[in-house]
């Protein structure tokens, strides 16, 4: 089974691209969702997050304060790490053994974070990146999240750049044109990531 790793940006549509390869019948393992599962109520992960941020980042009722964890990790580099730390080798544990139950002819693992952590490369065949200019970016995560435009820049200065991102590519789609457009970009990758599996598309 070819293993494809799916990045970019934040509000790069990462997760509009995996929406259509899914469609097409193809696997999607989502990093975010398995980070989510970790640490919403009773998961893995959510008692060493507390026991490690504090109840600064809890709400009253036990959930995780998102919001004022991504702004703790976001303002300190050391902070990020320690997170980092607590939920990078659970979610990688997670990713393997949603590989190993697959028999499908290709698999799209979507991480957010692929270039910047440098993790994953061994599980992988090729990386997919979603590019799109930067000031869209900014644009699409302030419409679709609330957060003024300040906290979106520091989001961005923590993950690596475009030129990055793209020198680690094997693939690229551009998602800053027409729905029509980045349908025909993902038929085309997804024809050929099957021929790479050796199987016609259905």
């Amino acid at each position: 089974m070819v293993v494809v790793g799916l990045t970019g940006g934040i509000g790069s549509g990462k997760s509009t691209v995996a929406d259509r390869f899914a469609r097409l019948g193809v696997p999607v393992i989502d990093t975010d969702v398995i980070a989510r599962e970790l640490t919403a109520p009773g998961g893995a992960a959510l008692a060493q997050i507390q026991a490690a941020f504090g109840d600064a980042v809890m709400h009253a009722d036990g959930t995780l304060d998102r919001a004022a964890l991504r702004r703790r990790v976001f303002a300190d580099e050391a902070q990020r790490r320690r997170l980092e730390a607590i939920l990078h080798p659970r979610i990688r544990k997670a990713v393997e053994a949603a590989l190993a139950s697959l028999d499908a002819p290709y698999a799209l693992v979507v991480i957010p974070l692929l270039v910047e952590t440098g993790g994953y490369r061994d599980l992988l065949d090729r990386v997919l990146v979603v590019d799109c200019p930067e000031t869209v970016q900014v644009e699409r995560v302030m419409a679709r999240s609330g957060l003024a435009r300040e906290e979106v820049a520091a989001i961005l200065a923590a993950q690596a750049g475009r030129a990055g991102r793209l020198a680690a590519a094997d693939d690229v789609i551009v998602n800053a044109a027409t729905p029509q457009a980045l349908d025909a970009e993902v038929e085309a990758l997804d024809s050929r990531y099957r021929g790479l599996a050796g199987k016609a598309p259905p």
